[in-house]
């Protein structure tokens, strides 16, 4: 196989802001969530933010693009399919992308793209909770034209994030990727996102699942969503038929994987939260790792929950390629 991971996803500049839980309210921003915004409201926006808190960090972003940066990081063979417009932060996204060491066909498609590519305010309040406002631009667009299935094809795994239910045509391209994949042998593992995509988009949600996933990622906020079931027990059982291995995510309480051989329980490594933004992208990737590497489910959660508790204390949703390392030193 030439690529362990082959991801789709939105691609969105992240612009990182250390926030007061006042400007939130002052703006009518729901705290904690992921709301969508137009070009407009997203100018205004971004002109408060810089000029009362100023930029903490610029980077390429989106919750799949996130976990395939991590997967390259650790030391896998990835490649990122998405859509950016010919302008200057699509340059930036390109260019951040190919430095972290994922392969991307951005540079033949990129040119022809006109628009505006993505971005997505993240607001990151003093109790370390992230808040984000996304202008999709270019992405909204995000097609089966961009998917690249020659590269797919030579996948392990197609990761799918669940914010692409938001658009008619990219969740068309990730059905057209997911049959593709099945064809071909490829393993599709998908990520609930955010809790908004399952509680405003359930139909979509339920379509890009289809007769099910060979690893679905969730929290557990977004799995009660789901399955209507505020109680744990209930609510494995309950999302069990929709995936080969679910993989929970409880918080402080660590993390949950269910397969057809049992449970298997993951502790939490309690660290001092600056900014939870990408900890559950994180999570993804590192765990992806793992399975694309010959760990157990407790080894690859074990490297998921240690790289979710190192990004957590830092600002933005990367850590440098030398402190994977140190995680995955620390695991294997």
């Amino acid at each position: 196989m030439k690529y362990d991971v082959y991801g789709i996803g939105n691609a969105l500049v992240d612009k990182e802001f250390e926030v007061t839980e006042a400007f939130l309210a002052a703006h009518g921003i729901q705290k904690g969530m992921m709301t969508l915004i137009d070009e407009p409201t997203q100018h205004r926006l971004l002109s408060g933010l810089t000029a009362t808190f100023g930029l903490k960090k610029r980077a390429s972003g989106g919750s799949a693009a996130n976990s395939i940066v991590a997967v390259s990081q650790f030391g896998g063979s990835t490649f990122y399919a998405c859509k950016v417009a010919n302008d200057e932060s699509g340059e930036f996204y390109m260019q951040d992308l190919h430095a972290a060491g994922v392969q991307t066909k951005l540079d033949q498609v990129r040119c022809g793209c006109e628009g505006v590519t993505g971005k997505c305010m993240v607001m990151v309040t003093p109790d370390a909770e992230r808040t984000m406002n996304t202008f999709l631009g270019i992405t909204a667009d995000f097609s089966e034209g961009e998917l690249h299935l020659d590269e797919l094809t030579q996948a392990q795994y197609l990761y799918i994030e669940g914010y692409l239910v938001t658009s008619d045509v990219s969740r068309a391209a990730a059905l057209k990727a997911r049959q593709v994949a099945a064809q071909h042998g490829v393993k599709t593992a998908m990520t609930f996102s955010d809790p908004a995509m399952v509680r405003f988009f359930r139909a979509g949600i339920d379509e890009m699942i289809g007769d099910g996933v060979d690893i679905l990622f969730c929290n557990q906020e977004e799995m009660s969503v789901f399955t209507g079931h505020d109680d744990l027990t209930q609510a494995i059982a309950a999302i069990k038929p929709f995936a080969r291995k679910v993989v929970v995510t409880l918080g402080a309480q660590g993390a949950l994987i269910v397969d057809a051989d049992g449970e298997t329980r993951v502790a939490a490594n309690p660290v001092t939260a600056v900014d939870t933004n990408g900890a559950g992208d994180m999570f993804a990737g590192a765990f992806l790792y793992g399975m694309t590497h010959g760990m157990s489910n407790a080894q690859a959660g074990q490297l998921a929950s240690l790289a979710a508790s190192r990004i957590v204390t830092v600002f933005g949703a990367r850590l440098p390629k030398a402190a994977h390392q140190d995680v995955l030193a620390a695991v294997i």
